[in-house]
């Protein structure tokens, strides 16, 4: 339980990086100091009046101080309780969470908390520490993810449904193709920005390519999809993190700027051997041996933004003169952009159609698919396919996020066509709707997004707990440090949490027991571990319809 809290710790920490930049470029924005905008008003008065900040005067004065309400709250200490929980969570979870002495202070001093708890001969009771894991999981999730979102939600727009090209077939070795990758959109979306002006069009005709391209990779890519529509420009998504090694020996990329994780440290070799410029744009990403870096600061975006793009169009002709390209990749549309706003406006501004449709049982649950993608057990994204095809299959609508995301767009599941595929119930609702039965909810960081959207059925419905909801949170294939504290939030929030490969923990009877039976008698949530996608998804199905029972639907 001591490593899996060092590991949770990780996962909030870096989750958090990329909230402080996101809260930077927000009050750099609000200063007019970088090349975005606030693009969405409305959600930054909506958010910051959630929050009891005042909503009065100037768009730059209520931007100036949400940034200045969170940064108060994150810099708490950890016994003054968080006033971003208070505000968010669900009442019925707040209460259970100061029973337990879980409610959160400022995620600083509990990652400080948390991990002092980890020396050796400091708590050794396996108990207190996953109480630790967790208190510190629901600080993550309220603070980091959602605060992160929701700012780069009124940034860059709130998520809208929309078509997207995605799979290798978006690269075409006859345009300069920029790739920014990672987790932080920033600098992706200030490239587009640039790239979808004339002149720099012009630039890369001038070294004999058709065009200048940015392309969408990883999480940093489904940041940017999930919120701006292609074109020709902004061309399309390749995949998740596996398939960078098939990107870059695609000998289609130009540059690779990598942000805040998901980098390799096998990618110089890449670069060298396939003619592409490989720049760490985050200072926390390093390479042996490569020199070349611009680390992100908003205020000069734009100014670094062409500089990488630069970087992309001087590399063309020796990158096309010496490599063999790979080319006739496949290539899919998928429709992304779903977000709880633009569920709500595709119900006509309520949740009641989709109420109905799980209280007559023409859906019989909702599940969130948080996931990263891992070799450990099987092909890449084998498991998170074959899952997610079970649970449409009995009529279970699924939200995807992460890399698992990526998975699930690639493969199909995230398209219209995909309605063959579902259950009778959850085809109508495709049909009726004009949608997919999996929803393409966005990156791991979405995990506080879809709590939030749990916590507004939970209202809807008359404060049903959230554990009685007819819902549950799977991760076929998480790998990373961060999918760990996703799955500890998810357990404090209460729900049913089914995760594989099965996790590091077995040497440890009497902590499997409390993951996997007892947490049912503190949070209501329970850890489900399962190799097996049929019997996985059985599991689900049931606990969903036990739920369904206990409400009487």
């Amino acid at each position: 339980m001591r490593m899996m809290l060092l590991r949770n710790v990780m996962g909030a920490s870096t989750y958090h990086y990329h909230t402080e930049q996101t809260i930077k470029t927000l009050r750099a924005t609000a200063d007019g100091r970088t090349p975005f905008e606030i693009r969405e008003s409305s959600k930054l008065k909506d958010f910051a009046g959630r929050l009891g900040v005042s909503t009065s005067g100037s768009i730059k004065d209520i931007a100036i101080r949400l940034c200045d309400f969170a940064q108060a709250d994150f810099n708490r200490k950890f016994d003054e309780p968080s006033l971003i929980v208070e505000a968010l969570a669900p009442l019925e979870r707040k209460e259970l969470w100061k029973k337990l002495d879980i409610f959160p202070g400022g995620i600083y001093g509990e990652m400080m908390r948390a991990t002092s708890s980890c020396l050796t001969n400091i708590d050794g009771y396996y108990t207190s520490l996953a109480l630790k894991a967790m208190r510190l999981g629901v600080a993550m999730a309220y603070q980091s993810q959602i605060v992160n979102e929701y700012c780069q939600d009124i940034l860059y727009g709130v998520p809208r449904p929309h078509p997207m090209r995605v799979d290798l077939g978006v690269l075409d070795p006859d345009y300069v193709n920029a790739l920014p990758t990672g987790h932080e959109p920033f600098l992706g979306f200030a490239m587009v920005q640039l790239a979808r002006k004339p002149e720099w069009q012009e630039k890369a005709k001038a070294v004999g390519a058709k065009g200048l391209r940015v392309i969408a990779n990883i999480e940093t890519g489904q940041e940017m999809i999930q919120r701006w529509e292609m074109d020709d420009v902004f061309y399309g998504f390749t995949g998740n993190w596996i398939m960078q090694e098939a990107v870059l020996a695609s000998g289609c990329v130009d540059l690779f700027a990598c942000d805040m994780n998901c980098s390799m440290p096998i990618d110089p070799l890449y670069a060298q051997r396939y003619k592409f410029r490989l720049v760490p744009v985050s200072d926390l990403v390093a390479f042996d041996g490569v020199e070349e870096r611009v680390n992100y600061e908003p205020a000069k975006a734009e100014e670094q933004a062409a500089q990488l793009l630069e970087m992309a169009i001087d590399n063309f002709k020796e990158r096309r003169a010496s490599v063999e390209p790979v080319e006739s990749l496949p290539l899919n549309e998928a429709v992304v952009g779903f977000s709880t706003e633009s569920i709500l406006e595709a119900l006509g501004g309520s949740l009641d159609p989709l109420l109905e449709a799980i209280k007559d049982g023409t859906l019989r649950g909702v599940v969130g698919l948080v996931s990263c993608t891992t070799l450990r057990d099987s092909g890449q994204d084998v498991h998170t396919v074959r899952v997610a095809r079970e649970l449409i299959k009995r009529d279970i609508l699924v939200l995807s996020m992460g890399c698992g995301n990526g998975a699930l767009q690639v493969a199909g599941l995230c398209s219209p066509e995909a309605k063959q595929l579902a259950g009778p119930g959850l085809k109508k609702i495709c049909e009726s709707l004009k949608v997919p039965p999996v929803l393409s909810y966005g990156t791991c960081t979405d995990t506080g997004r879809v709590a939030d959207l749990l916590a507004a059925i939970s209202d809807a419905l008359g404060d049903v707990p959230v554990p009685d909801l007819p819902v549950a949170a799977v991760a076929p294939e998480y790998m990373e440090q961060k999918a760990t504290i996703d799955a500890v939030f998810a357990l404090a929030f209460g729900l049913y949490t089914y995760v594989n490969p099965v996790p590091t923990v077995t040497g440890a009877p009497r902590l499997v027991k409390l993951l996997t039976e007892d947490c049912r008698d503190v949070t209501r949530g329970v850890l489900n571990v399962e190799t097996d996608a049929v019997k996985a998804v059985d599991a689900v199905q049931a606990h969903i319809e036990a739920n369904r029972t206990k409400l009487g639907i």
